[in-house]
């Protein structure tokens, strides 16, 4: 199944982001110990399409629970960087 995970930064949270760049990256380089496959992933940006505000990945998983859990143990989750995560299925029609 195919999910997309829409997560949020809290508001003036990209100091913390920043600091926890390194390790999120880190985190989605190997996404196997929790049953995901990443599709793609990046951050979302602000209208000047250099200021982080948040980030989408476009997984494929067995369930939701299983994209949860890996939003569980993503960094930026310990970190209290996102304000909201939504977790969406959907249907690859096409790409």
């Amino acid at each position: 199944m195919f999910f997309v995970l829409h997560a949020f930064d809290k508001a003036g949270a990209l100091e913390k982001r920043l600091a926890n760049y390194e390790a999120h990256k880190a985190f989605l380089a190997d996404t196997s110990a929790h049953n995901v496959s990443m599709i793609m992933s990046g951050p979302l940006v602000a209208n000047d399409g250099k200021t982080m505000i948040g980030s989408l990945m476009i997984m494929e998983a067995p369930d939701h629970a299983a994209v949860e859990g890996f939003n569980r143990a993503d960094p930026f989750h310990a970190a209290g960087i996102w304000e909201r995560v939504d977790i969406t299925a959907f249907v690859k029609r096409q790409g």
